[in-house]
């Protein structure tokens, strides 16, 4: 193992150990820090200097995207007109590793004034801003990653998981779900996923052959339909069968197959079906799971109204 490789695995035990550590020291804090945000009328602003406060940005962000109205607020620039940002209705949540950070302790007389609930993240419980919060999160580590001991590392990563600890049982207290966080990412792949409907994307000229069709005839259907597929039905229109690419490179390579095969005796009988009502990140995960690139689309009285594709999603 080269040094390089020793080192970079070194700075992933200590951070590990750092949270590990932080697991170990949860108590009922968190619990309190919840009831605090659950029960605010308005929005967690969250506050930090340096390090603390790229940290306490991407918390805030992730508080938003979760269900938890929530804005970063910069210590300095609070001082030249954004204090009136904040509401007496809003929770702070103030970041400082020391506790002793100028920029945020100048900020406690302001939210004490209007009443506003303060939840601390620090790493020293008998610090300025530990005694004027309402609820302490212990985010302390006994060593930085750095090999100087001096960059917030382990630290930085520690009030990050803490941060992810909030905004993921606040979503789960709220029954926050898949379609309230498309709703916050409708720009996005996943948000189309999650939003989307099979029925809103799914093939609806379908290439339709008849049980005991050759397989003649069941190529000239593909070709027809242009999606590389066939779907086999009887006389009354029900699913039999889906007959693939797959299926006819594997009926080719026998050494006995005819076109004037049956396509029954070739095709892929049970195909996988799905409800057009049923959300595309959903059809995606049962394509995967069984890796098949086709989806029956199927009617509530069981007749195949389309098709999606892996490639549609």
């Amino acid at each position: 193992m080269s040094k390089i490789f020793s080192q970079a695995i070194e700075v992933i035990n200590a951070e590990l150990q750092a949270l590990e550590a932080m697991r170990e020291r949860m108590s009922d804090s968190i619990v309190k820090a919840i009831e605090i945000i659950t029960s605010t009328e308005g929005r967690v602003v969250v506050v930090g200097m340096g390090k603390s406060g790229i940290i306490g940005q991407k918390i805030a962000a992730t508080f938003a995207s979760t269900g938890t109205p929530s804005f970063f607020v910069h210590p300095g620039e609070a001082f030249h007109g954004d204090l009136g940002m904040i509401r007496p209705v809003d929770t702070a949540l103030l970041i400082s590793n020391s506790g002793e950070t100028e920029e945020v302790l100048r900020i406690l007389p302001f939210l004490e004034h209007q009443n506003n609930k303060i939840i601390a993240m620090t790493g020293n419980m008998s610090s300025t801003l530990a005694k004027h919060a309402d609820v302490v999160l212990d985010v302390g580590v006994t060593r930085e990653a750095c090999n100087n001991n001096l960059a917030p590392t382990s630290s930085t990563t520690c009030t990050l998981v803490m941060g992810d600890v909030l905004a993921v049982t606040l979503s789960v207290e709220r029954n926050f779900q898949p379609e309230d966080f498309a709703r916050f990412h409708p720009g996005g792949s996943l948000g189309r996923k999650l939003l989307t409907r099979v029925q809103d994307v799914m093939h609806k000229q379908l290439p339709f052959v008849a049980s005991g069709s050759t397989l003649n005839e069941t190529m000239i259907a593909m070709t027809t339909g242009r999606l590389g597929v066939a779907l086999v039905t009887d006389t009354t229109g029900n699913l039999l069968g889906l007959f693939t690419d797959g299926d006819l490179r594997r009926a080719l390579t026998s050494t006995s197959i005819s076109l004037s095969d049956a396509v029954d005796n070739h095709m892929t009988t049970q195909p996988l079906t799905i409800s057009p009502t049923e959300r595309l990140v959903e059809a995606e995960e049962v394509m995967h799971a069984h890796k098949v690139r086709f989806l029956v689309v199927i009617s509530p009285d069981n007749t195949p109204i389309g098709l999606v594709e892996l490639f549609d999603m």
